[in-house]
């Protein structure tokens, strides 16, 4: 370990939240015939941001717009606040860790879900926090014990996906709002909505963007293609969106990431129709796992999680099979969630790799 790292971080695991399919065709040398496993977008961008951005890729030796002038614009537009509502940083992930650097210190009492996306605790952990961790209730993430958890220990911020990941799963709007009710005056609610563009009418909160404790993050990795690019955005009160100008990258976001968004987001029949692909996928995804005696949960996502029906070690040795077919897939990390795998959608050539792969690796794993 080297003798320049502070002690805190010295004391971090070696460890990354999650491995990526590339690293795992090195490791196996199996490169995959199906990419299931990132929630990428197989339906991909719109066209008009594909030539948006080699468009921008003559003018990549200039370093992007540090103020992202012209998507906050859009994005201000588009969900009807102003400007100053935004911040703009790369993808979801990237805006996580500035909400815990600037909200963190050691010790800080955060509050999540045990099995929620593990990027969120990962930052925790790098700025000192202290996680308390509540437990799923079936396959929902439940609002109100993370509200009752936050009061009893303090927490500082309380981190909440709907739709969720890894589950699929959704509370409808009118419960993220009692939630948003009850919030201890010490907390922030981080609301990821990584997965809003594809999710049923009315999961949708009706959140004021000038709320003092809610900071609503958004992408356009999911429904508009785009999670190469790295792209996201917080929508959240003016104080608090100006506080990332205090320890952003101000050159972190591209050229071509940037006039990409741009485009994307002005093509919404192009996300339209990415959304009636992602109904039908889900209904054929489904299918394939019923007809392999498996229980697909209902999915507010780009992605299926299916019951396997047994405990974790037989889910991970589903896992492990479709990976040796060149189907690669993910699947929860804790129980008693880790009973599933978890599929994204893909288009009909895709998922006909899936068809074909799933009852060898079922029958492989026993």
């Amino acid at each position: 370990m080297s003798r320049f790292l502070t002690p805190h971080a010295a004391e971090l695991p070696s460890t990354v939240p999650f491995t990526g399919p590339e690293t795992l065709e090195r490791r196996t040398g199996v490169p995959f015939r199906a990419r299931l496993g990132a929630n990428e977008s197989l339906f991909g961008p719109s066209p008009q941001a594909i030539a948006a951005m080699e468009r921008a890729a003559r003018d990549v030796w200039m370093y992007g717009d540090p103020e992202n002038h012209d998507l906050k614009q859009a994005l201000a537009a588009h969900h009807g606040v102003t400007p100053g509502h935004i911040a703009v940083g790369p993808g979801i992930d990237g805006l996580l860790g500035l909400v815990c650097r600037l909200t963190l210190g050691p010790g800080t009492p955060v509050v999540t879900s045990l099995g929620a996306y593990p990027t969120f605790n990962f930052h925790v952990a790098g700025y000192g926090g202290v996680l308390t961790r509540v437990p799923y209730k079936g396959d929902h993430e439940d609002p109100d014990a993370l509200v009752s958890t936050a009061r009893s220990t303090g927490a500082r911020l309380i981190y909440l996906a709907n739709p969720d990941n890894p589950m699929g799963s959704h509370h409808p709007a009118s419960v993220i709002e009692g939630m948003v009710a009850t919030l201890p005056e010490q907390s922030l609610l981080i609301l990821d909505e990584a997965y809003a563009d594809l999710a049923p009418p009315g999961t949708v909160p009706a959140v004021p963007a000038d709320h003092p404790q809610v900071i609503r993050m958004r992408t356009f990795s999911k429904g508009y293609g785009l999670a190469g690019a790295r792209v996201g955005y917080a929508i959240t009160n003016p104080e608090l969106a100006l506080a990332f100008d205090k320890v952003r990258d101000h050159f972190g976001m591209g050229r071509i990431a940037q006039a990409g968004a741009l485009a994307a987001l002005q093509d919404q029949g192009w996300l339209r129709s990415v959304q009636d692909r992602t109904v039908a996928a889900r209904t054929r995804l489904s299918a394939i796992a019923l007809a392999n005696g498996l229980a697909p949960l209902p999915s507010a996502t780009n992605f299926v999680t299916v019951d396997c029906g047994r405990d974790g070690d037989h889910a991970r040795r589903v896992l492990a099979e479709l990976g040796r077919l060149g189907v690669f897939v993910r699947m929860p990390g804790v129980a008693p969630l880790d009973r599933c795998i978890r599929i994204s959608l893909g288009d009909d050539e895709t998922l006909d790799i899936l068809e074909e792969a799933l009852p060898l690796a079922l029958k492989a794993a026993g």
